[in-house]
């Protein structure tokens, strides 16, 4: 028993030191700033300018079934209540490769699996203003089945996987540059 006791006196410890380290790495939410300088962050008092930012996107139409299912992630990320009437902002995505790639070769030189690489530019404008510009790549696989229709099935959700991706990384992309033009720290050019 008094093993048991030490242990978790050591856990407690190791975890009061983490807690320790990681308060003092300069780590900041992205999307909730201070109210006020010097105030703490989860004071029950956020200020949501960058999510009333994001909401201001457009997001414009992607060609492509792909860029269909990439759109329909950014509309739900950014603007889940809906899109803007009067938006401030307009993001362009635009497909740039789609690479396929077989792997795990049977012994008549079929293939059992593939990987896809989707890689697409985007760039977000106010007016006639490029405020950044960006790409995102998204690795994604599936196996070949002996049943052409499960095949295709697992082939639409590695797609329906990498279109999240993507648009996550340009949701998170975005919020990172509201937060640094908000909180003037960082650079934009480090995005």
């Amino acid at each position: 028993m008094k093993g048991i006791k030490i242990s978790a006196i050591k856990f407690c410890c190791l975890m009061l030191a983490f807690a320790c380290c990681l308060s003092a790495c300069g780590f900041q939410p992205l999307y909730v700033q201070r109210e006020k300088v010097g105030g703490w962050y989860f004071n029950s008092k956020f200020d949501t300018t960058i999510l009333g930012e994001m909401k201001q996107v457009k997001v414009e139409p992607i060609a492509d079934r792909f860029g269909q299912l990439i759109r329909n992630q950014l509309l739900d990320s950014l603007t889940p209540t809906g899109v803007p009437k009067k938006p401030k902002y307009r993001l362009f995505v635009t497909l740039k490769s789609r690479e396929v790639y077989q792997q795990a070769l049977r012994e008549d030189i079929t293939a059992t699996r593939e990987m896809i690489i989707f890689k697409v530019d985007y760039r977000m404008m106010k007016g006639s203003k490029q405020l950044f510009v960006g790409d995102s790549v998204a690795y994604v696989s599936y196996d070949i089945l002996k049943n052409p229709y499960s095949t295709t099935i697992a082939q639409q959700k590695a797609e329906k996987n990498a279109a999240k991706i993507i648009a996550d990384d340009i949701t998170l992309r975005i919020g990172a540059y509201f937060h640094s033009v908000e909180s003037k720290q960082g650079a934009v050019s480090d995005l």
